[in-house]
């Protein structure tokens, strides 16, 4: 679940931008596409970041039952 909105915010914030400064600068849709392209990029660094984040979780957990278990 919080991948999906990982993905769905960074995309919308980017989008929502992009709309914003081709309206403010009539500019349509160059800013669009630039700010839409850059929120991907964003979610998908936020999607790595959220997957080594939780890989560090499993492998304490691993860590700790293999500690509890030696004892």
């Amino acid at each position: 679940m919080r991948i999906a909105v990982e993905i769905a915010a960074a995309i919308g914030v980017g989008t929502a931008i992009g709309i914003g400064l081709d309206r403010w600068l009539g500019t349509s849709p160059w800013l669009l596409i630039v700010f839409f392209l850059l929120g991907t990029a964003a979610a998908f660094l936020n999607v790595y970041r959220v997957a080594q984040e939780l890989d560090r979780q499993r492998q304490a957990e691993r860590q700790s039952q293999r500690q509890s278990g030696e004892e």
